[in-house]
């Protein structure tokens, strides 16, 4: 509670039953008790209303699914690479002469080619590089 632990509440009541004085203090006490059915109320009435705008009752939402804190990129991106996407396809049929019609449409990956200096040719050097 606000960092404050049992002692220094009770000397924080102390000191405000002797700021307040015992005749206004009833009439605080009565405030702080409407404050607190107030705050209540409001509460009531926010649930009432997200119930009413969004159609679920906050007590049937599991809330630990949308915590941050179970959610490992590594788990996830590692799932995300190792998933596989491919559905068998039968060995006929309209959908495996689609699969070939799309397969030779895709355009093939270029070959590489690494170029390779002569035995003994120095390497080029740009001197405004560095």
């Amino acid at each position: 509670m606000l960092g404050i632990n049992g002692p220094e509440f009770i000397l924080l009541l102390i000191i405000g039953v002797l700021v307040i004085g015992p005749s206004r203090l009833p009439e605080y006490t009565q405030k702080l008790a409407n404050l607190v059915k107030e705050v209540r109320r409001m509460a009531s009435g926010a649930r009432e209303q997200i119930k009413e705008e969004v159609g679920i009752d906050i007590d049937e939402v599991d809330w630990k699914k949308y915590d941050p804190r179970q959610y490992d990129p590594r788990r996830i991106i590692k799932d995300a690479l190792l998933d596989d996407d491919t559905k068998p396809v039968s060995a006929g049929g309209p959908v495996a002469a689609a699969t070939a019609v799309a397969d030779e449409s895709r355009p093939k990956a270029p070959v590489r080619v690494i170029e390779r200096l002569a035995e003994g040719e120095a390497a080029p050097f740009d001197t405004e590089a560095t």
